[in-house]
């Protein structure tokens, strides 16, 4: 299975058809054991304060992921993409490695795709949303998913 990248459409998801449509939405996959997951969705609830919409995809269960987003400050949108349903959405984009993110144009058209965590990639998505998403934090330039 092959991630989609930049330049790719956005498969065809009633879930997600009409998300992109007011403008650009960060997709980020994720599960809730997933120790870079953990350090990356604090820094995303700072990003989605900006221009950019964000939204998750958890691969985990309502309550799980209820937990994961208490425990983790993230008040953005949340989807489920469950082992119980096949993971349809995660198999359509790819996923290999959490987290994955996609940002998506308003036409539908991926943007950018990674995986991990790129403190770099954070920081260009930050200025690209007009705010600061890190705040002096030590935090590593990169860390796999």
């Amino acid at each position: 299975m092959q991630m989609l990248s930049a330049g790719s459409q956005v498969p065809a998801f009633e879930s997600i058809s009409g998300l992109f449509e007011n403008g650009p939405v960060l997709l980020a996959f994720f599960k809730v054991s997933c120790p870079t997951c953990q350090l990356a969705f604090p820094f995303l609830e700072r990003l989605s304060k900006g221009s950019l919409q964000v939204i998750g995809i958890s691969q985990d269960t309502a309550e799980l992921t209820k937990m994961f987003a208490e425990r983790y400050g993230v008040t953005f949108d949340l989807m489920l993409d469950a082992a119980a349903s096949g993971y349809p959405l995660s198999n359509a984009f790819g996923i290999t490695n959490v987290p994955s993110l996609f940002l998506i144009e308003r036409d539908g058209t991926i943007s950018r795709a990674g995986q991990g965590f790129h403190k770099a990639e954070r920081e260009e998505l930050g200025r690209r949303a007009g705010v600061e998403v890190f705040r002096g934090e030590k935090v590593p330039a990169f860390k796999p998913g």
